[in-house]
Formats: structure tokens, C-alpha cells, sequence
């Protein structure tokens, strides 16, 4: 059976899906304010490179102002600062029976929820290696992991088993009852991963030569999860519990090197967040995807100075990307040292 589907922001993660979703014979239509891109899918369809090889597959693409039409299934993939924004376009289009889910990182459901209500809304996690290389041509960096379920721990519904089935056109996708546990775990390894980005090498060396700012991030962020109550999920090489506080020292060792192996593995050594400061010079999403870990941070009385000053020396990059340096690393090292 195939489903249209909707897929609001055409890049790294949404052009992904996108593709496969197309290419398994669901009508697909991508909606992105990227006029070179939308233009480079028209001519040439949808591109993913694998290892050097690229595919084609024919997609619909329009602008938001060319698209004026009722929405149903919507997948939601645009950059965590833009999602107010698109959730005010998506609102008014938005069929009754409709549903938006956030392909993004952060959490992102409430925000939807504020336009277009909580039935309407799907909670989703997704961890994705891939990169828009240039208009109309996404680089696969790998399956990943992609968990679908409705908010606030409810039981797995129809519709999204149905969309699981259709995701599955891309690779292992699932359902959960527990989106929110996968989505603070990938808080947690998120923010390691942010951290490697205030230097320029590869994400896997930094974090073996930075254990102390690397392990002290997943506290800060797992103290936050563990005061609100969440169950935290592992996913791909990444086991949560043992960054967690007081986890035993053995635990965190074993997960700290059968992580750094698997991310050596990955076509991308270098995150999208590095990318988006020393490539194409322009902000990062990840201070705003943070927003919400900070409130409910400071509302419980949680310290996070390691993630603060992470946050902090991206804003920094921002303005000038020439300063990253592995000294930064250590700076937080010592900052975790006292």
C-alpha cells in the first residue's frame, strides 16, 4: 500500500527519507525554501551518493510559497531554529486527520504541538550520519537509527505502525512507547559529539583523548533525564547508562571504546555541526536544540557548566570558525577537573 507523504525540509535527513520513500513508490512531495535545490530535484530527481555512486530517483520538489495544497502525513526534517516557522506554514494546511512528525533533532513536539494540537503530533527519534553534498545530492553515511511512537509514552497507534512499515523502505526503522527515552539519550550523546566540533579533527580521536569533558557531558545531561523521570534507550554503539552518573568505571570504558570504534566506521568522521561552522559557515542548530535540556536544567537546580561552556565556545565558532582548536577541548577537561 502506498501513502503520501509530505517531507518538510529536503536535506541531509529529510532528502534521505525522502528518497526512499520515493523510490519504494510513495508519492512524495519535498517542500524546501532552497530554490537551487528544489530546481536541482526537478531536473534531475533526488540524488543519494553512496561510496562515490550516485542513484536518482524522481520526486516532486516545491518552494512553501508553490504549495498551497491540504497536507496529510507530514514528515517534519527542517533545522531545530526553523521549526516554529514551519510549523506556522504546516498549521493552516494541515488536514484534520493529518499528523507532522519531527524527523529532527531536540525536542521539538511541543512546538508542534502549540500549532496543530497533540493528536495531531508524532514523536520521533532520529539518528542519521548523512550530509547534503550540493542542490538535489545527499551523501548516505550509513542506516542509523530512526524510532517512531506517540508523545508522552503512549501506546504504539496505527498510524504510526503504518509509517514505521514505510520507513522501512529506508532501513531499521521501529516503534516505540518510549520516543522520549531515545531522544534525551541522544541528548546525552549529542552533546559529545557538539564538543568534538570545537576542534578540527576527527569526532572518534577527540573523544579518546578527552574523556573527562566527553563522560562529564552525559552526566549533566542524564542528571536532567534521571530528575524527570525518563527511561533512557540505547541505539546503534551508544549505551546511555553507562555515562550516567556513578556508572561503574569499567561499564563507561567498555561503552567509551565500542562507541569511539563504530563512529570510526562511518563515512563522516567530523559531525554535521562541524560542518555547518568550518564549511559552510553559518549557525548551528545545536544551541537551540539545547534550549530545552538548559530549562529543565535550571528549573530542577541541575548543574550543567560543561554543556553551558560547550554551547557557549560553538556561539564563538559561529562568529569566527578560525579559532576552533583542540584547546578548547581541554580548557573543558580542566573545567571537569576543577
Amino acid at each position: 500500500m502506498t501513502r503520501a507523504y509530505a517531507v518538510v525540509g529536503g536535506g541531509a535527513i529529510g532528502g534521505t527519507l525522502a528518497f526512499h520513500l520515493a523510490r519504494a513508490g510513495h508519492p512524495v512531495t519535498v517542500v524546501d525554501n532552497d530554490t537551487e535545490h528544489v530546481a536541482a530535484i526537478r531536473d534531475g530527481g533526488l540524488t543519494i551518493e553512496r561510496g562515490g555512486a550516485r542513484e536518482s530517483t524522481e520526486v516532486r520538489a516545491v518552494t512553501p510559497g508553490e504549495f498551497d495544497e491540504p497536507l496529510g502525513r507530514v514528515l517534519l526534517a527542517v533545522k531545530a531554529q526553523a521549526t516554529e516557522s514551519a510549523a506556522d506554514w504546516i498549521a493552516p494546511r494541515l488536514a484534520k486527520d493529518g499528523c507532522v512528525v519531527s524527523i529532527q533533532n531536540g525536542f521539538n513536539e511541543p512546538v508542534l504541538a502549540d500549532r496543530i494540537g497533540w493528536p495531531r503530533t508524532v514523536g520521533a527519534f532520529v539518528n542519521i550520519f548523512a550530509d547534503r553534498l550540493e542542490p538535489g545530492v545527499i551523501a548516505d553515511g550509513g542506516a542509523g537509527a530512526l524510532v517512531l511512537g506517540e508523545p508522552g509514552g503512549q501506546p504504539v497507534s496505527p498510524r504510526v505502525r503504518s509509517m514505521v512499515d514505510d520507513l522501512k523502505a529506508w532501513g531499521p526503522a521501529q516503534a516505540s512507547d518510549n520516543v522520549e527515552g531515545f531522544l534525551w539519550a541522544k541528548a546525552g550523546f549529542g552533546a559529545m559529539l557538539a564538543a568534538t566540533a570545537l576542534a578540527d579533527d576527527a569526532m572518534a580521536d577527540l573523544i579518546d583523548r578527552h574523556h573527562p569533558a566527553i563522560h562529564a557531558l552525559g552526566e549533566e545531561v542524564f542528571d536532567v533525564a534521571a530528575a524527570l523521570g525518563v527511561r533512557l534507550e540505547a541505539f546503534d554503539a551508544f549505551t546511555p547508562e553507562a555515562f550516567v552518573r556513578g556508572a561503574d568505571a569499567g561499564e563507561r570504558a567498555a561503552a567509551t571504546a565500542k562507541l569511539t570504534a563504530w563512529l570510526r566506521t562511518q563515512p563522516k568522521n567530523r559531525s554535521g555541526i562541524w560542518r555547518d561552522l568550518a564549511v559552510r559557515r553559518r549557525r548551528v542548530e545545536v544551541t537551540t536544540h539545547y534550549a530545552t535540556v538548559l530549562a529543565e536544567a535550571d528549573r530542577l537546580g541541575i548543574a550543567t557548566p560543561v554543556l553551558r561552556a560547550v554551547l557557549a565556545g560553538l556561539r564563538e565558532l559561529e562568529a569566527d570558525p578560525g579559532t576552533m582548536s583542540e584547546a578548547r577541548l581541554a580548557a573543558l577537561d580542566r573545567l571537569v577537573a576543577g
